[in-house]
């Protein structure tokens, strides 16, 4: 599992990103149980992920309308397969509009670049 914590900060919304090896929905959970064992984690407001598997695409907005979307285009594009990334936010009182989607695929491509996928 490889965290990146306080990537990003706006109007009070903070956000991290993490990933890790999927292969399937139960990988996935259990990847995102694993995560929330961090209180820290588990305490956010959105835990938003996507996974490209070879059974297909998953992914959950967690109350992020549209953001696990978000991620799972960006999965495609790179043609990362079989990895889980988790895009977190803890609000900030602030709403953000569409600079939260930014937001996302920022911390997306920040993840990629120091994964190596």
């Amino acid at each position: 599992m490889k965290v990146l914590e306080n990537i990003i900060s706006d109007r009070g919304s903070r956000y991290a990103v993490s990933g890790g090896p999927c292969q399937n929905e139960t990988e996935a959970k259990a990847f995102l149980k694993e995560l929330k064992r961090r209180k820290k984690f588990a305490k956010a407001t959105h835990n938003t992920w996507a996974c490209l598997t070879d059974d297909g695409p998953l992914k959950s907005d967690d109350g992020e309308s549209g953001a696990g979307m978000v991620i799972l285009r960006m999965l495609e594009r790179e043609e990362a397969r079989n990895t889980v990334i988790v895009v977190t936010r803890w609000y900030g009182g602030k709403h953000l509009g569409g600079d939260r989607f930014r937001h996302v695929q920022e911390a997306v491509r920040m993840f990629l670049e120091n994964s190596g996928s």
